[in-house]
Order: C-alpha cells, then sequence, then structure tokens
C-alpha cells in the first residue's frame, strides 16, 4: 500500500461487529491485576496504557519501511517499533541518558535544536559526558566520530535548514563503533525514513507537525533493534516522562491527515519560498530544502519524500523582521511549527540560535497559498 492508505487504516481499530472504527482513550492509573502481574498485559500507565500501545503501532508502522538506495541492505524491508513520550525532549533525553555513560563522546550539530544542545551542555556534560560540535552541511560531523559513543544528527536542522548525507554518516559512525540518532521533527517519518536511510533511532517532537494542530505536547523514539527498544523503554518507565491518554488518543486522531497537511503545508512552503528570493530588495538568504538552489538541494530530493512545512529567510535587521511580522495579517507571530495556520518569529529573540537579528523561520500552514503570498507582499512592501 502507499504511505497515505497505510496511514489512515493504521489508525483503525480490527472490524469487530458493534465495536467502534476508532479507539477510545483508556483512562487508568492501576489496571485489575490479580495474582502474578507479569501475566497481566496494562498493570501501571506509568509503563504502559492501551491508548499509547495504539498510537506507537501506528507510529511504528510509519517508520517501518525498505532500507534505502545506497544503504548496505538496500530493498530489504524491516520493521520498527515505537514508544511515545511526554515531549519531543522527553524522547531526546531517553536516547542521551539510555546510551550515554561518563567518559562517552557524542557529536552534536553545532546548529541542532538549542534545547537539546542545552540539555547536553548544562547536565550531561556536567555528568562527565564529552560533547562535539560540527555542523550539519558538508558532512562535517563525520570528521568528529572518532571514540564517539553516539551521533546525534538533525537533517533538515532547525532552523538553518542545513542537510547532511544520513546514509553516509550513519556507515561512518558505524564503523567507528558509535551509534546514530536522527531528530526527524521537521520532515517527520512520513516526509524522511530515517531508520531506513541507517539510522538507529529515529527522534521526534509530534508536537509538531506530525501531529499538527498545535495544541498537544509529545514525542517518539522509533528503533528496529529490540534490545535498544528495552533500554529506551526502561527509561522511559523510571523516569516517568510518559503522556497522558487523552493527548495519545489526540495525537492518534490527528495522525490520519498527516498525509494531507504535509503535502499542503510543503507545497505552501516552496511557494512561500520561490517568492522570496524575488524579493532580493529586503530578503535575503532564503533557506528551503526544497528549492534548487538550496546547496543540497539534490541531497534532500534523494532522502526526503516532503520537503516539509518549514523555510527560513532573512531580513536587515530586528527592526525590519519586527515591521514585517506586526504587518503581516494572515501569519501568527509564535513559536513551534508545523499547524495548520501559518506561524513565524524572529528567532533571535530567543537567545538560542546563531542567527542575525532579521532572520525569520516560517512555517507554512493550510492557507490558500495565493492569500498568504498577497499577505507576504504587502507585509514586505511595508519595509520600503
Amino acid at each position: 500500500m502507499h504511505d497515505s492508505t497505510k496511514i489512515v487504516r493504521s489508525t483503525l481499530t480490527r472490524a469487530v461487529a458493534g465495536e467502534p472504527l476508532h479507539p477510545s482513550p483508556v483512562f487508568a492509573a492501576p489496571f485489575h491485576t490479580p495474582g502474578d502481574p507479569n501475566d497481566a498485559t496494562y498493570t501501571y500507565t506509568r509503563m504502559n496504557n492501551p491508548t499509547w500501545t495504539a498510537l506507537e503501532r501506528a507510529i511504528g508502522q510509519m517508520e517501518s519501511g525498505q532500507f534505502a538506495p545506497g544503504h548496505a541492505d538496500a530493498g530489504k524491508p524491516y520493521r520498527a517499533s515505537a514508544l511515545v513520550f511526554a515531549s519531543g525532549m522527553a524522547a531526546s533525553a531517553s536516547v542521551f541518558g539510555s546510551v550515554l555513560k561518563p567518559g562517552d563522546v557524542v557529536v552534536l550539530p553545532s546548529h541542532c535544536y538549542f534545547a537539546a544542545r542545552a540539555l547536553m551542555q548544562e547536565y550531561f556534560a556536567k555528568m562527565g559526558v564529552v560533547i562535539r560540535l560540527a555542523p550539519t552541511a558538508n558532512e562535517a560531523q563525520g570528521e568528529q566520530l572518532e571514540g564517539a559513543r553516539l551521533l546525534w544528527i538533525e537533517s533538515p536542522s532547525n532552523p538553518l535548514m542545513e542537510i547532511c548525507d544520513i546514509t553516509s554518516l550513519s556507515e561512518r559512525a558505524h564503523r567507528a563503533g558509535a551509534l546514530v540518532a536522527v531528530d526527524n521533527t521537521t520532515a517527520t517519518p512520513l516526509g524522511q525514513r530515517t531508520l531506513a536511510l541507517g539510522a538507529d533511532f529515529a527522534v521526534a517532537s509530534d508536537t509538531k507537525s506530525m501531529t499538527g494542530h498545535s495544541d498537544i505536547v509529545l514525542g517518539h523514539v522509533a528503533v528496529r533493534d529490540l534490545e535498544l527498544r528495552q533500554q529506551i523503554e526502561q527509561w522511559r518507565t523510571l523516569m516517568g516522562g510518559v503522556l497522558g491518554p487523552m493527548e495519545a488518543w489526540l495525537a492518534l486522531r490527528s495522525i490520519a491527515t498527516l498525509p494531507l497537511r504535509l503535502e499542503r503545508s510543503s507545497a505552501n512552503a516552496l511557494r512561500i519560498a520561490e517568492y522570496l528570493t524575488t524579493r532580493t530588495n529586503v530578503v535575503h538568504d532564503v533557506l528551503y530544502a526544497g528549492l534548487p538552489t538550496h546547496p543540497a538541494y539534490a541531497l534532500a530530493a534523494r532522502q526526503m519524500q516532503h520537503f516539509g512545512a518549514i523555510l527560513s529567510f532573512t531580513l536587515a535587521d530586528r527592526t525590519s523582521a519586527e515591521t514585517f511580522l506586526s504587518k503581516a495579517k494572515l501569519i501568527t507571530e509564535a513559536t513551534s511549527f508545523g499547524g495548520t495556520c501559518t506561524c513565524a518569529e524572529r528567532r533571535a529573540r530567543w537567545g538560542g540560535d546563531a542567527v542575525p537579528e532579521g532572520f525569520i523561520r516560517l512555517s507554512a500552514g493550510l492557507e490558500d497559498v495565493d492569500d498568504l503570498l498577497e499577505d507576504i507582499a504587502q507585509a514586505l512592501d511595508a519595509l520600503r
């Protein structure tokens, strides 16, 4: 089946007469466990919950597939399993915490999500984990792999939209004895299957495009290897970074529309990026992997199925960026991305990214693109 069909069908219950088409949230902390608790499928919701099971089954199916061209096992099928968390950061922390110990080396992108960098620098580094930083572009992280325990990749990177060859870096990391995790938040598993490209862990904040309604916070980790799954699951159980059944149910309900949302937002993002390249009088450095002018466009086209909703561009200075955002009527000024409405923000206001004061990250929503382009045009005209 095609991906969109698999995703829609994965959210359904089994066809049993008189039963609902979709699973309902199961609100429970403990479950009945007479006798040996090991005989019970569910015991306590910090460990597992039927609503998680339905969501994890759908995400695991989405993360499953065939190894990509260029991989040593190209064309061979593999099956993935997923574990859901209370947030994308809880998912990221589970990989860091279950893999790294004092003295281990982790190789991070120098421009990866700022909270992931902060977690490593403010906590894991103080516990003795050694951090090496290198740019995402041009596989620069590959030069830092000697003696590493974990390679953390983010492609496309947030917010600079840098691309790297995940298959090549994964092979180099494995030869060096390192595990590979990819933060796949911007692309989602529908836009890019990182396990098929060679990663050991696929990590995402499903708060963003995956669920796409800007109303829940959650994340997931997917793996092929069951031993790695057991390590991640043990971390989740002991640390307690779990999501509630209502959030899990809302996520499962939202995932069914991901194919439509990602197709529309990616198409809108490309049209907006193309238009911005025509406004060189006020707009500089338009960054979107789907633009043929992007330095890694050919690579992105090879390893991604959708280029995603996120693009970035730079205006002259802070005042220009703030004026643009205030004049735009169809752009909601907010952080995060991947929702149904078009959002943007001046990233430098947070202080976590090395970007110019006029740097704007924009997440294309589902509005009619002609309306968005007209609105962006009048907001840019206000900068003259």
